[in-house]
């Protein structure tokens, strides 16, 4: 049996949609029928790496595809916890297992993992974007219930990181408060839902394009300014002060950086989650007193499903615009262009 998948074949070549034989489960893993299948900018980031950086950390071909969700089609000798036609989520920072972080559910920060050679789907090994994939353990798989898979696959990476990148900063965002988000693309706009519906901090959105500002507006900041020179006074002017409490920068290229450095006070958090690039300097006398900077990966598996739950309360949802698996190389370029409102989804 053959099924397509949209694989990275050529470094700095565009993906490809090709067909390739349907993976059996080995003992203890677990195969699903993809329902749904998120495009990322990591994704991105990954096939734009020059050829001596990628083949030393990622095979040729990949199948492509971190945020993943299906129904579960087969399982392997001694593959527990979940039945046959189970519509779940895969949890995709995969761990060793048996670490503390791992005991946990933290595996995003598994020390062991490198050394192991685990990585997540579609970041090192085949992952969701094909009609089928492997999930090494059923605890990667959270029930997604009667949740959309299409709606809400891009939570396992859209709406945890950002959650995970919040919640370390929520014992300072209480009233008179601010938070600023730069970049309102795909995770940005689930990050300032989660920020109305966690905190009662007055939500500023930056971004460059006039498109994502109005996104920014249309799920809850309180206010959207073009990511320019003229931002940081613009800030000053809504809140009061000069500095704000938290930032989070989702594109973290040296740009954006800089802007939030400019906005860090006292006690502020300035959180890294994009992959831009940038650096920031750190250091008594470089920064207020007791500024923190901060660079969060993925989350945890309990925070996963704490991000499920939002999505069923109706806290969050993400903008989607969805894709056939023979449209997903279209889906890539669009992100590559930075023409998608939200979130890229392809449903094989």
């Amino acid at each position: 049996m053959v099924m397509k998948a949209l694989q990275y074949v050529r470094v700095g070549a565009p993906p490809e949609l090709r067909e390739v034989p349907v993976p059996e489960p080995g003992p203890g893993q677990v195969r699903l029928k993809v329902t749904a299948a998120g495009a990322c900018h990591s994704d991105s980031f990954v096939m734009s790496l020059p050829e001596e950086q990628y083949t030393a950390s990622y095979p040729l071909p990949m199948t492509l595809g971190h945020e993943g969700a299906g129904v579960v089609d087969k399982l392997g000798d001694g593959a527990t916890g979940v039945a046959v036609g189970d519509s779940v989520a895969v949890y995709g920072p995969w761990g060793c297992g048996r670490c503390l972080q791992c005991a946990q559910g933290k595996e995003n920060y598994c020390p062991r993992a490198a050394e192991l050679g685990i990585t997540p789907p579609g970041l090192g090994h085949d992952g969701s974007m094909a009609e089928y994939m492997i999930v090494d353990d059923p605890r990667f798989l959270v029930p997604l219930g009667d949740l959309d898979p299409a709606d809400n696959v891009a939570l396992t990476d859209a709406g945890l990181t950002p959650y995970h990148a919040i919640k370390g900063s929520l014992g300072k965002l209480g009233p008179g408060s601010s938070a600023v988000v730069i970049g309102a693309g795909g995770l940005g706009h689930v990050a300032i839902q989660l920020l109305r519906s966690l905190t009662t901090a007055t939500v500023i959105a930056l971004d460059v394009s006039d498109d994502k500002l109005a996104l920014a507006r249309d799920v809850g900041a309180h206010h959207a300014f073009p990511s320019d020179p003229s931002a940081r006074e613009r800030i000053a002017e809504v809140i009061g002060v000069p500095a704000v409490t938290a930032v989070f920068d989702f594109v973290a290229a040296a740009p954006t950086l800089e802007l939030g450095a400019a906005l860090r006070g006292v006690e502020s958090d300035q959180v890294l989650v994009g992959v831009g690039g940038g650096q920031v300097d750190v250091g008594m006398l470089l920064a207020p007193y007791d500024a923190t900077v901060r660079a969060p990966y993925w989350g945890s598996r309990p925070e996963l499903m704490e991000v499920l739950a939002l999505a069923r309360s109706g806290h969050v949802r993400v903008e989607t615009e969805r894709f056939s698996l023979d449209e997903a190389p279209e889906a890539y370029h669009r992100l590559h262009e930075g023409t998608l409102r939200g979130r890229a989804v392809v449903t094989p």
